[in-house]
């Protein structure tokens, strides 16, 4: 079927995207589960009356093969005790499938993890493009001072899978702030994938 072109207007410093087809947020109360110290997260929601932590606008042309989804996410800035706010993070559903970000505005982080536990870091500031290979976990983290805003687009045809984090109770390395930058810390609760966990997303997909 001929699609009829489309021009989406984006707001670099509010985030927000034109014409856009779905929208969702999350709030620091969806995210408890993310960090370390449960009584500060607690005590955080409270503090703030559980505020928005990111929101996403996306325009989906549909869940078919060769087209592409695409949309903007912004970050508030924030802490959870010493963890950066991050959003929930994801394999895709067929996992082969690549995803770029381009940064607009704010100072952030792509974490990345392969199925078998290896970790990568892409820094993310304005006019800088992380590519997302096929097969790796992604989540974003905003370390900056200011709103994170990025543009992203993915396969049409992706999906995203959630669990692949769960299952491992998180990923296996957490951000801290480590005074005036970010460190990488062990996830003490992190449980590895089995073999057969990880030759189950390293496949080829239709």
């Amino acid at each position: 079927m001929l699609r009829e072109p489309v021009a989406c207007i984006v707001d670099p410093h509010a985030g927000g995207m034109s014409g856009h087809t779905g929208r969702y947020e999350k709030r620091l109360s969806d995210l408890g589960e993310l960090y370390a110290n449960v009584q500060a997260h607690a005590a955080l929601v409270a503090q703030l009356g559980d505020a928005v932590v990111y929101a996403v606008e996306d325009f989906r042309p549909g869940s078919h093969g060769g087209d592409l989804n695409f949309g903007t996410t912004r970050m508030s800035p924030g802490r959870v005790d010493q963890e950066f706010f991050l959003t929930r993070g994801h394999i895709h559903a067929k996992a082969d499938r690549p995803e770029i970000y381009y940064g607009q505005s704010g100072h952030g982080l792509l974490q990345m993890e392969s199925p078998d536990g290896q970790t990568r870091i892409v820094e993310i500031t304005p006019q800088t493009i992380c590519y997302v290979p096929p097969f790796w976990i992604h989540r974003s983290i905003n370390i900056g001072r200011t709103d994170l805003v990025m543009v992203f687009a993915y396969p049409s045809d992706s999906g995203q899978d959630y669990r692949i984090i769960e299952m491992s109770n998180g990923m296996r390395n957490r951000v801290v702030s480590d005074g005036d930058g970010w460190k990488l810390v062990d996830n003490t609760s992190y449980k590895p994938r089995t073999a057969e966990d990880v030759a189950a997303f390293m496949k080829d997909y239709v």
